[in-house]
C-alpha cells in the first residue's frame, strides 16, 4: 500500500480523476441554477397594441405611422400575465421636436416594470411630417346607367350639399383629381329619388387617398325619365280636295316632336310621319291635327300640331281674296 503511494504516477492519476469529478459536479450545479432561473420568466406578445403620435396635430399630418405594433415582453410569469391583462402601458412616437419632411424615429415605451425585457415590433419607423391643409371641392354624383330599367335614363344628378371640405397632407391635396358620391341601387330603375352616397376622394389613377372630408356623406338626388329622341315632322298630303279647290300649300311651324319609348325601338325612328287628308278641305285656315304615337313607343311629347292650309277655289270672289276658317281633323290610322 506505501508503495502504491510512492509511486508518483499513480498519485497523478488519482489527482487527474478527482478533478474531473470535480468539474462535473460543478458543471451539473450551475445548469440546475441556470434552469431553475429561466424556468421562473415567461415570454409572451401582446398584439395590435394601438400605437399613439405626440405632435401638432392642428397644423401638421404624420405619414408613415402604423396604427398598431406588437410588444413582446419577457420576465416573472405574474408579471408578465398582470401587465397583458392590465395594459396600462403605452406605446408612442414624440415628433414633437422634428421639423416638416422625412424622419426615422424610434418607437418608445413607458409604465412597464423594471423587471420585464420589452422589445416592440417595429422598433424603428419612417414617417413623413407635412404642412396641413384644407381645401374646398365641388362633389361629382355618379351612378351606373345599367342600372336603369328599359326606356327609361339618367336625367340629371345634384348633390345636396354640392361641396365638401377635404383636409389632409399638402402633397395629398395637391393630387386630387375626383371627388365623387356614388349611388348604388337595384337594377330596373325607372322613377327618380334621393339616396344618402358616401364621398370619395381619389387620384388621377382612381386610387383612393387618405384624406377627411367634412361632411363625408351627401344626398343625391337622382331624377330619370323615359329615355327619348326628337325627329323631324313630314306632312304628307293624302285624298283629293272637293270639287272645285285646290291646295296650293301645306305647312306647320312645329317642325320636330319628341319621341319616348325603350331606346331601340325610339333609335329605329328616324321621322315622323303625318298623313293630312285633304278631302274635307273647302277653305285655306289653320287645322288642329293629332298625333299618332309611332308602333312600340310609349308617348310623344306633343299630343296635337296646328296646319296651316292654303287653297284656291275656282269659284273666287271680283277681290281675289280667298275665305280663310278654322277647323279639327285627326289624321287617318
Amino acid at each position: 500500500m506505501d508503495k502504491f503511494f510512492d509511486n508518483i504516477w499513480a498519485l497523478r492519476a488519482i489527482a487527474f480523476i478527482l478533478a474531473i469529478l470535480l468539474f462535473f459536479y460543478v458543471k451539473a450545479e450551475l445548469t440546475d441554477k441556470t434552469e431553475t432561473t429561466t424556468s421562473n420568466n415567461h415570454v409572451d406578445i401582446i398584439t395590435d397594441v394601438p400605437l399613439e403620435a405626440y405632435y401638432d396635430s392642428e397644423n401638421f399630418i404624420v405619414t408613415g405611422l402604423p396604427e398598431t405594433v406588437d410588444v413582446t415582453i419577457e420576465g416573472p410569469m405574474q408579471l408578465v400575465l398582470q401587465t397583458k391583462f392590465k395594459k396600462d402601458f403605452k406605446v408612442f412616437v414624440d415628433l414633437n421636436s422634428l421639423l416638416i419632411g422625412e424622419h426615422r424615429v424610434t418607437i418608445q415605451h413607458e409604465n412597464f416594470s423594471d423587471k420585464l425585457k420589452v422589445t416592440i415590433n417595429p422598433q424603428v419607423v419612417d414617417v413623413v411630417i407635412e404642412e396641413k391643409v384644407t381645401k374646398e371641392f365641388k362633389v361629382d354624383p355618379e351612378i351606373n346607367n345599367q342600372l336603369f330599367a328599359d326606356g327609361y335614363v339618367l336625367k340629371s344628378m345634384k348633390a345636396e350639399p354640392s361641396k365638401v371640405a377635404v383636409t389632409g397632407a399638402k402633397s395629398v391635396i395637391e393630387n386630387i383629381s375626383y371627388v365623387k358620391a356614388t349611388v348604388s341601387a337595384e337594377k330596373g330603375i325607372n322613377e327618380s329619388f334621393t339616396q344618402e352616397a358616401n364621398v370619395k376622394v381619389l387620384d388621377n389613377n382612381l386610387n383612393k387617398l387618405d384624406v377627411m372630408i367634412n361632411p363625408d356623406k351627401v344626398n343625391v338626388t337622382v331624377e330619370v325619365s323615359e329615355y327619348s329622341k326628337t325627329v323631324p315632322i313630314v306632312l304628307k298630303q293624302t285624298g283629293s280636295p272637293p270639287a272645285g279647290v285646290t291646295v296650293n300649300q301645306l305647312e306647320t311651324d312645329t317642325k320636330s316632336v319628341e319621341v319616348f319609348g325603350p331606346k331601340s325601338v325610339v333609335d329605329s325612328i328616324k321621322s315622323l310621319e303625318l298623313e293630312f287628308d285633304v278631302s274635307q278641305v273647302e277653305r285655306s285656315g289653320n287645322y288642329d291635327v293629332n298625333l299618332k304615337v309611332p308602333k312600340g313607343a310609349t308617348k310623344l311629347g306633343t299630343e296635337k300640331i296646328t296646319v296651316r292650309v292654303n287653297v284656291t277655289k275656282t269659284n273666287q270672289s271680283e277681290s281675289g281674296v280667298d275665305e280663310t276658317t278654322n277647323a279639327e281633323q285627326n289624321s287617318h290610322e
